[in-house]
């Protein structure tokens, strides 16, 4: 049973992870924003699915996310093909594969098995982001021995912050 202080620290850190992810959204979503004014893609987030359980009057409502259904953006490229692909943030010095649900990794599969370009967009710390694609990502234990991946071992995957944008292109 957790005390106090320790309910507190989990608290804390959920609230930081909560603020860390929607960061991270943000700049992918700038970026997004830029490649479809500049005519080489467009590309959406995902809404994550919500069942109502209480209504509030007024169109308001109390919901629970009921799972990780769905990879987090998808989207068309220039030419016309298909992009799906995951994004995931650590403020440590690895990331587990297991941060994917297993319906993410079925339908990221299906979408690569289709012709999409499939990838994990990763940020460690938002000091290094990588573009892991979904297969190098994905049989992570066979690629690196292992089922987490740190910075070292993704450095061709790099991908540049320049000018606000974040160059996964």
């Amino acid at each position: 049973m957790m005390n106090e202080e320790q309910h507190y620290k989990a608290v804390m850190c959920g609230k930081r992870s909560k603020v860390a992810g929607e960061f991270w959204e943000n700049m992918i979503e700038a970026a997004c924003q830029h490649y479809r004014l500049t005519g080489q893609a467009e590309i959406t987030k995902t809404p994550e699915p919500m069942r109502p359980i209480k209504s509030l009057g007024q169109g308001k409502f109390v919901a629970h996310y009921v799972k990780m259904a769905q990879p987090d953006y998808k989207g068309t490229l220039a030419g016309g093909r298909a992009v799906v692909f995951e994004a995931k943030h650590t403020d440590g010095d690895r990331l587990q594969q297991s941060v994917i649900s297993s319906e993410q990794e079925k339908q990221l599969d299906r979408h690569a098995k289709l012709g999409a370009e499939c990838f994990v967009m990763v940020s460690f710390g938002f000091e290094q982001y990588f573009k892991i694609p979904w297969e190098v990502f994905r049989d992570m234990k066979a690629n690196f021995g292992r089922k987490y991946i740190k910075p070292e071992d993704v450095q061709q995957y790099k991908v540049k912050y320049i000018g606000g944008v974040l160059q996964f292109l």
